[in-house]
């Protein structure tokens, strides 16, 4: 029974995710909580996460790079890459090495520019 019991405990927290908060918080650093086709960082981000064309391929998420421009189509796509390239953030919900990774790409929670990032969406969480 106790061998059941951590064996499910093992298996949801490899499945675990990030609050919705997190997500509201990108969406509102990112783009005010602007929707729609917003264009960001010098005509290189789209949508409103900001969504690079190399973060969207990166992803595997199906679908051309224009759907971007949609909320839920860019939440799939940011929690796809979070999943492939921060793992053991995303099963921990840290949403600092979330939020670092998003902002400066797959090592980006080693990257000193990117402190600044996170702490700007941890206070929009709130």
């Amino acid at each position: 029974m106790i061998r059941a019991a951590l064996l499910l405990a093992l298996a949801s927290a490899t499945h675990a995710a990030p609050p919705d908060s997190f997500f509201r918080a990108l969406h509102l650093v990112e783009t005010g909580g602007k929707r729609g086709a917003v264009i960001g960082d010098g005509g290189k981000a789209l949508g409103p996460l900001q969504i690079h064309r190399s973060y969207h391929a990166d992803s595997r998420v199906p679908g051309d790079y224009s759907r971007c421009a949609d909320l839920a189509y860019s939440r799939r796509v940011s929690e796809a890459y979070l999943k492939r390239y921060a793992p053991q953030a995303w099963a921990a919900g840290d949403v600092a090495t979330l939020a670092r990774v998003h902002n400066g790409g797959p090592r980006g929670h080693t990257k000193p520019a990117t402190l600044g990032y996170a702490e700007k969406v941890r206070r929009a969480m709130r």
